[in-house]
């Protein structure tokens, strides 16, 4: 069975707009105006230059031509010249904490001053489904929230009969997607599946060793996250891929895939719909050859509490002593990835953007620049990078984003440089809006002023 697209919030799944030029004969002082900006509506390949774009109760209600939308009366005015409006970024892959912790501020607010306007919880409970509701709200500030139960894994599951009750009463209490995590037998898996294939709710994460790729891509898998199971399903015809130890994500295993392979596995993968979420950061900070102590000392660290720091170090220095770990083996994997993306890509095979934070060296929405420089490097143009975070969510999760148009939510970042000419500029940011509320970044950077623990 094939995955496909899922919806919330009642939402259909949407159809990109064409921009369009129109005048608006009124809009409410509530209203605010992106005046003389570079839009990049990410529906096409393309900016385009002097526009006025305005925005009305979170929806974009007009763009066009700087000299022929008028700015409302009593609208925020953003003076846009020289600088470049795209839809906000979705974080695919995130671990939110519970509600109620200074912690979960924390992270909320590392995310929106990044840029990231959606994100999708991996790892839910019960808190996460008031704060979601809290954050479409805007009584809480924060991303918009998508989230996963608590996880189905070898220790929350006792059984193919627990595992169909857990799906059903986590469907009941509203999460929109089930997680599956390591440790499942065969039977177990195929019970989660038959049950969310009933119930209509997706199931997304981790590939089930016991039963693999090939048999999670038949089953209607949604989302395949961290690349998981590929680099064992990728082994030589002969192999035993049922089990062994492979090191994080298969590492060790890097020397004995099959390149040949790569088009049959991707070919399936395409086949069943299923999108997948490579979480390439989380793996090359890993594994990668950046030293621990540059890591440590990047910018964005001091945004996070220093014991945190030091586990990610401590996680980093075992990985590097790891028996049968080496600098080179470590650099096959990466470059096998990388493969393993760029064959995806073009096979049709969907991408969504994910990195996995807070997670090793993943500080929230900083990582997730991280990735989008990752996904370029295995061969995807900036646009097409940032397509698997803006255009490919909504439509994947069936939302009314992802692109600036007419009629769209105004889930919005504004760039001090062009993302498509550089995708390192997705940093340069100059103020996000979140559901039609603009926040410069003044106000963001003070904001994260209270988790600064150092300066640069």
């Amino acid at each position: 069975m094939a995955s496909q697209p899922f919806t919330l919030f009642g939402m259909k799944r949407p159809v990109l707009l064409v921009l369009l030029l129109v005048a608006v004969d009124a809009v409410d002082a509530a209203s605010t105006a992106f005046l003389n900006v570079n839009v990049v509506p990410m529906s096409v390949e393309t900016v385009i230059p002097d526009q006025t774009v305005v925005v009305e109760n979170g929806i974009i209600v007009a763009i066009g031509d700087v000299d022929s939308i008028p700015v409302p009366e009593q609208a925020q005015v953003v003076d846009g010249t020289d600088r470049f409006l795209m839809p906000g970024l979705a974080e695919m892959h995130a671990h939110v904490p519970a509600a109620g912790t200074q912690f979960l501020d924390r992270v909320l607010t590392l995310f929106v001053a990044n840029g990231v306007t959606t994100i999708r919880g991996m790892l839910g409970q019960p808190s996460h489904l008031t704060l979601r509701q809290d954050l479409l709200d805007g009584e809480r500030f924060g991303p918009r929230l998508i989230t996963a139960g608590p996880s189905m894994n070898g220790r929350s599951v006792e059984g193919p009969a627990d595992a169909e009750r857990k799906v059903r009463a986590q469907h009941a209490a509203g999460y929109d997607f089930i997680k599956i995590h390591p440790g499942l037998s065969a039977e177990e898996f195929y019970s989660i599946a038959a049950t969310c294939n009933e119930l209509g709710i997706p199931f997304a994460g981790h590939v089930t060793v016991a039963v693999g790729v090939e048999e999670v891509l038949s089953a209607g898998m949604a989302t395949i996250d961290h690349l998981d199971g590929y680099v064992a399903a990728l082994m030589p015809a002969n192999t035993d891929r049922s089990g062994g130890y492979g090191g994080f994500f298969d590492v060790l295993l890097a020397d004995q895939v099959s390149e040949e392979r790569i088009a049959d596995v991707v070919g399936l993968t395409a086949a069943a719909g299923t999108w997948n979420v490579p979480t390439e950061s989380l793996f090359e900070h890993r594994v990668g050859n950046v030293g621990v102590a540059e890591l440590r000392n990047r910018p964005e660290m001091r945004y996070m509490p220093a014991e945190t720091v030091q586990r990610w170090v401590q996680a980093k220095e075992q990985q590097l002593s790891e028996r049968g770990f080496s600098a080179e083996i470590g650099a096959r994997a990466i470059e096998f990835r990388r493969k393993i993306i760029a064959a995806l890509h073009a096979a049709g095979a969907r991408l969504l953007l994910g990195s996995d934070a807070p997670q090793v060296f993943n500080v929230p929405g900083f990582s997730l620049h991280h990735e989008l420089g990752f996904l370029v490097a295995a061969g995807l143009t900036p646009f097409e990078a940032l397509q698997t975070g803006t255009t490919a969510v909504a439509e994947f999760l069936g939302t009314n984003s992802g692109v600036v148009a007419i009629g769209h939510e105004a889930d919005l970042v504004l760039l001090d440089a062009n993302p498509l000419l550089d995708i390192s500029n997705t940093r340069r940011i100059h103020g996000v809006m979140l559901r039609g509320d603009w926040h410069p970044s003044s106000e963001l950077q003070e904001r994260l002023s209270v988790y600064r623990s150092r300066e640069e």
